[in-house]
């Protein structure tokens, strides 16, 4: 199953950051497709760095939970610790597990589509680069009708 990744860092080498997270995914399945990197205004607790986003197609075998715990565990592996740092804080990574496939889920753990995506024009616009055409399950428009949309408000 495709899953789109969202990635995110504003701390340390935010390039050298999202490479090595990159890097470290490729041991969960397949990269089919890169974004370039989109230098971004922070969202929501404003008092931090810029940011450097990008998205990616993950072909992976592993179940939408199993996926979600493996980019958690690459997140703490490059030292970031969620029940540490404020949760739209400044962080070395950020691993946003936006959509799988067509799955839809709400769980206490993990909910597919991610819920904020159309409203996060720094997940859309990276991913609409790769997957312009990939299609919200439950919204039913494709990521870049969904980026327009927010650009035209």
């Amino acid at each position: 199953m495709v899953a789109a990744v969202a990635l995110g860092s504003n701390l340390g080498d935010r390039e050298a950051n999202l490479r090595e997270a990159l890097r470290r995914m490729g041991s969960l399945g397949k990269v089919t497709a890169v974004s370039g990197f989109y230098d971004t205004e922070p969202v929501g607790y404003l008092e931090q760095p810029r940011f450097l986003n990008a998205a990616l197609l993950l072909e992976s075998g592993l179940a939408p939970v199993e996926l979600l715990r493996a980019l958690l565990g690459i997140e703490l592996a490059m030292g970031r610790d969620r029940a540490v740092v404020p949760a739209k804080g400044p962080r070395v990574i950020d691993l946003d597990l936006v959509m799988v496939g067509d799955v839809v889920m709400e769980t206490v753990e993990l909910v597919l589509p991610h819920p904020a995506m159309q409203e996060r024009e720094f997940v859309l616009g990276p991913l609409a680069e790769i997957a312009g055409e990939m299609r919200h399950p439950v919204l039913r428009k494709t990521v870049g009708e969904l980026l327009v949309a927010l650009r035209t408000g």
